[in-house]
């Protein structure tokens, strides 16, 4: 791929995230392998996996623009707290992760296709047996409806996707990771690249020297959990 260079599967290490492409924005690299110690690199250095099909190259990007939320900060209007409060939903954490991810690499109606592949399931599966990969899960009823999963090092986490299958289910598993997140004394939660969506709920933008700051000063032998 013409510009960026392709990683061989060892050793495992990635090139400076400032060299990234600026077309198209914060693409970084090519190759590697989807193993736990390539994404926990990856994460550990402001640079995440986003790729279409398991045929494909896995691509590595690190944005020139990074859409960020602190916990305790997310915007909850009027009606999203209502439904929050008296919706009859009740939340869990990493009760199914694997109900999530395989939710959330479901088809949208808005978008041809998935990017979560077969392979990235299994990857994320494993970095959650291992204590890295996290969910958040919505029940309405005794079903699931919404919920999101991403990576957590240090005091950052590092979301993936969400679903949504109840009006506002996925931003009420927003909400309560972000509030549980607050309370355990954590500074970041990213969210990847903005829209229009994430901003209307308090995402917004960090430049990637900022981003990277945050991240080399984070100290990733911290738990998930506040004890």
């Amino acid at each position: 791929m013409s510009g960026i260079p392709l990683l061989p599967v060892s050793p495992v290490g990635f090139p400076d995230p400032q060299g990234a492409l600026e077309q198209p924005d914060g693409l970084l690299a090519a190759g590697g392998a989807l193993d736990p110690e390539w994404l926990l690199t990856a994460y550990a250095n402001g640079i995440f996996p986003w790729f279409d099909s398991d045929d494909d190259h896995i691509l590595w990007w690190s944005p020139s623009e990074r859409a960020v939320l602190v916990p305790g900060t997310m915007r909850v209007t009027r009606s999203l707290k209502k439904r929050i409060n008296n919706g009859g939903f009740s939340h869990s954490f990493d009760r199914d992760f694997q109900a999530v991810i395989a939710a959330c690499q479901q088809p949208r109606s808005h978008a041809q296709g998935t990017w979560i592949t077969a392979k990235m399931c299994a990857a994320y599966t494993e970095l959650h047996a291992r204590g890295f990969a996290h969910s958040c899960e919505i029940w309405l009823d005794g079903e699931l409806v919404g919920g999101l999963y991403g990576i957590c090092l240090g005091r950052m986490f590092f979301g993936e996707s969400m679903f949504s299958r109840a009006n506002d289910a996925s931003k009420v598993a927003l909400f309560h990771l972000q509030s549980t997140l607050h309370e355990w004394g954590f500074m970041l939660i990213d969210c990847q690249l903005m829209n229009p969506h994430l901003e209307t709920l308090g995402v917004g933008p960090m430049g990637r020297d900022q981003f990277l700051r945050l991240v080399e000063h984070n100290d990733i032998t911290q738990a998930w959990h506040s004890d």
